[in-house]
Parts: structure tokens; C-alpha cells; sequence
């Protein structure tokens, strides 16, 4: 966009005909159909103002219409433009407020973290692939490097001169606590367990999508997943191979690199889907991709697998949640973590299938829950980058400070990986995955550790 001279004209809030949503229409790669849609949403989300309260998308935007232009979105430069785009990090949370929305089914047809993904796609078909950005949108390469240096990874990213140059030259903020990378992958440990050996044509009632965090960060969460399942009955398959779900490399505008990785996970997920088996995601980013995003995003050929995929696609708790009142069901727990501090992650909630593993958690005798629903401010690689990870703290301290006004739960949990190293970092407490606490919740003793 750029700055008009002449006298603005009124904007229609109805869709203008560069709405597309679809990376296969060819007016999504307009530059001036973009455009277009862009003038619209801005003008349609200042007159609105619901969403002031998350990314700062909207409080910048807001800001310029109300200080320097007098409300005329003409006037916005590119410069400015860019700098709301920018400021979203995919929370989802604006379109789950939303009421303009095609999921209402609305006339108006809004979702702005769609015309924000086809924003960056647009700008990263243009100027390509930054470094930063191909490093944190490949975390299973991460991985693998990191393995390859036998701990030095690690060791490094504890290093203050280390983490300087590193800020230096890549971009990822030096103060930013980093995940370890485990020394042994989900896939290695699931092999010797002999999990990657059941086959298709076994119709396991469920395959572990394990997701990239769990795979190469903390397979621990990937081990009470299988143990908690398994003390329910439910038959579960790892298979080996799998990739990122692609929501690093969306996030950064490169298609490509999603359809790639997006392909790799259907081809060997589909042929336990088509004999009925669930994909059950531990991570929430993970299955509203494989949920919502792949079947618009992936190549034609794709979409019907996609479909499928989709339609299988639960999470761990939500599908636990689903036989609670069978007589499988293990109910047999022999510990307790007491009351629980726990958030709802945003593509959680984006998915409007309530928080399963709250309840679940609920079900252990001892506990309460204390809810927190407010954005942590992580945000995929959000929280890592220099010149956001200052408003990630910001954006995310009513979070910090609601997970700690239960003062006397001494355990937290969310299903968000990322979001619990946010919190460790920022309100002094790491949290635990929902399937992690139903794990300990069945072994004696099992909170010893966390309740000291």
C-alpha cells in the first residue's frame, strides 16, 4: 500500500474482488487484488476495534488511522503497512473473535490471519528466503544438527558470547531461553519399543503425530502420550519419519516448503487413516494445521488426502475424552498434583473443541483448575526474534500473572511445548503437558519431583 494524494473514496466493508484465501487462484499472487483486501480488512477492523487486546496488529493500526491520518486507510505507506503485518503472529485469537468471518459464514468473509499469511507469501515470493528464517522454519534440520554436535548445541546456546554473535548475525535474541535438543528422538526410542512396527493393515485405533518439539526437544511428553493410551486400551502407532507439520515455514510465507513437509506427513499417514485410524497431535499448532490449514494450503493433487487426514485429526485428550465413560477408561490414579494453574493455548482454542485436557486433569481426585486464557506471547518463533521478543514479555504478562494468582497450585500445565518454556522463562514455572499429568497422576509418587 502506499500514501494517496487525491481525495479518499468510501470503503465498502462487502469483499472487493481480490478476495482469495486459496494460493491456487491466481489473483491470491496480485499484488493490487491484495491490495485491495488489505484497504477493505483495515477499514473494516477500524470501525470494529473487537480485537484491540491481542497482537499488536491492531493497536498499531488503530494508531495510525486515529493519529496521523484521521481515519483514511488510503493514506497508510507500504513502510506501515508492512509494520502491522508484521506485528500479527498467527494466535489465531482475532478469528476466533471475530464475527465477520467465512467459519460464521458472514457476507463480509474476513479472516485476517489468512490475508496475513497470503501477505507474507506474496513478500517472501518476492525477496526469497532469509537465513534466520530457513533456520527457524526447518526445526527438524535444527534437530538434526544439533545431534550431530553431540551436546555442544546445548552448551552453546548457554554461552553469552556465543548467543551475542548468534544475535548478531541470525536474529534470534540472545536472552531468549532455548529448548534443548534431546539426544535420542521420539522416532529412535518409539523404534526400540517396537511402536513403528505396527502396520496399517493392524487398524491401530490411533497413530501418534509426536510433532517436531516433542521429537526433537522433549520426548518425554511423546512417552506418557503412548503410556497414558496405552493404560486406556487404545492401540497406538508411532511411525518414523515424520515431519514438521509446516506452520514455521507458513509463518515465514514459504508455501513450498509447507507443501513439501505437508506431503511427506500424508503420505504416511493416510494408509492408517484409511483403515480408521485416529492422528492424535500432541502439540495444538500441529493438529489445527493438519486440521484447517492443509486442506486449503497443500497442492491439488493433496486436497482430497488432506481431507481425510483432517478428518482423523484429534488431540490426545480430546480422543481420551471421547471413551472417558467407557470401562477402558483407566481411572485408576494413584497420585495427585492438587489444585492446577492451567492456560488454554490459542490454536487450542482456534479450534473450538473445548479443553479436553483440563477436564481430564479434572478427574484426578485432588484437583482444581484455575484457568488462564490469555495469550503467553510466544507464538511460534515470535518470542525468539529480535525485534519482537520484547513485546512477546509484554504481550504475554497478563498470562504470567494469572497462571500465578493460584498461589497454592504448585503445579501448572498447558499442551502447548512452547508456551511452557514462555512461562518458565518469564513466570518461573515450567508447565506440564495435560498428558504428562494423567501419566504421573497413574504411578505412585508421581509428582514428587514438582511438589517439593
Amino acid at each position: 500500500m502506499t500514501g494517496s494524494s487525491g481525495p479518499s473514496q468510501p470503503i465498502s466493508y462487502a469483499p472487493t474482488v481480490g478476495l482469495s484465501y486459496s494460493p491456487d487462484d491466481p489473483k491470491y499472487w496480485d499484488p493490487e487484488m491484495l491490495k485491495l483486501e488489505v484497504t477493505r480488512a483495515f477499514e473494516l477492523c477500524h470501525g470494529c476495534r473487537m480485537c484491540f487486546k491481542y497482537c499488536d496488529s491492531f493497536p498499531s493500526l488503530f494508531k495510525l488511522l486515529d493519529e496521523k491520518y484521521d481515519g483514511d486507510v488510503h493514506q497508510l505507506t507500504a513502510a506501515e503497512t508492512d509494520q502491522v503485518m508484521d506485528n500479527c503472529f498467527q494466535c489465531k485469537l482475532c478469528e476466533v473473535q471475530c464475527p465477520y468471518t467465512p467459519r460464521d459464514k458472514h457476507e463480509y468473509q474476513l479472516d485476517f490471519p489468512k490475508l496475513v499469511h497470503r501477505y507474507q507469501a506474496q513478500r517472501t515470493r518476492k525477496n526469497g528466503i532469509q537465513l534466520r528464517e530457513r533456520l527457524l522454519g526447518d526445526p527438524d534440520k535444527a534437530g538434526q544438527m544439533a545431534r550431530a554436535s553431540f551436546g555442544l548445541a546445548n552448551k552453546m546456546n548457554r554461552v553469552k558470547f556465543h548467543r551475542f554473535f548468534f544475535e548478531k548475525i541470525v536474529g534470534v535474541h540472545r536472552e531468549k531461553n532455548l529448548p534443548d535438543f534431546a539426544s535420542e528422538t521420539f522416532d529412535r526410542w518409539a523404534e526400540g519399543q517396537g511402536l513403528t512396527t505396527v502396520s496399517p493393515a493392524s487398524k491401530p485405533e490411533a497413530v501418534l503425530f509426536q510433532t517436531c518439539y516433542v521429537q526433537n526437544n522433549e520426548p518425554e511428553i511423546g512417552k506418557d502420550a503412548i503410556e497414558v493410551l496405552k493404560a486406556s486400551e487404545v492401540k497406538t502407532a508411532c511411525v518414523k519419519g515424520l515431519h514438521c507439520c509446516g506452520m514455521p515455514k507458513w509463518e515465514h510465507g514459504d508455501l513450498e516448503g509447507l507443501r513439501k513437509q505437508a506431503k511427506a506427513n500424508l503420505d504416511l499417514l493416510i494408509p492408517y487413516v484409511k483403515e480408521g485410524a485416529k492422528v492424535l497431535a500432541i502439540n495444538p499448532t500441529c493438529a489445527m494445521m493438519m486440521r484447517r490449514e492443509y486442506p486449503e494450503l497443500v497442492e491439488k493433487s493433496d486436497r482430497e488426502r488432506a481431507l481425510q487426514l483432517a478428518a482423523a485429526v484429534k488431540d490426545p485428550c480430546e480422543h481420551l475424552w471421547g471413551i472417558r465413560n467407557e470401562p477402558r477408561f483407566n481411572q485408576k490414579f494413584e497420585s495427585s498434583p492438587g489444585p492446577i494453574s492451567y492456560h488454554a493455548p490459542c490454536h487450542l482454542r482456534a479450534q473450538a473443541i473445548g479443553f479436553k485436557g483440563r477436564d481430564l486433569m479434572k478427574r484426578i481426585p485432588g484437583v482444581e483448575i484455575h484457568s488462564v486464557t490469555e495469550c503467553c506471547g510466544h507464538d511460534g518463533t515470535f518470542a525468539m526474534k529480535v525485534e519482537s521478543y520484547e513485546a512477546s514479555k509484554r504481550i504475554g504478562q497478563k498470562a504470567f500473572d494469572g497462571m500465578n494468582q493460584n498461589s497454592s497450585a504448585r503445579v501448572w500445565s498447558t499442551e502447548c511445548p512452547l508456551a511452557a518454556t514462555q512461562f518458565e522463562q518469564h513466570a518461573g514455572t515450567k508447565p506440564l503437558h495435560p498428558i504428562s499429568i494423567l501419566a504421573r497422576s497413574y504411578r505412585k509418587d508421581g509428582f514428587k519431583d514438582v511438589l517439593k
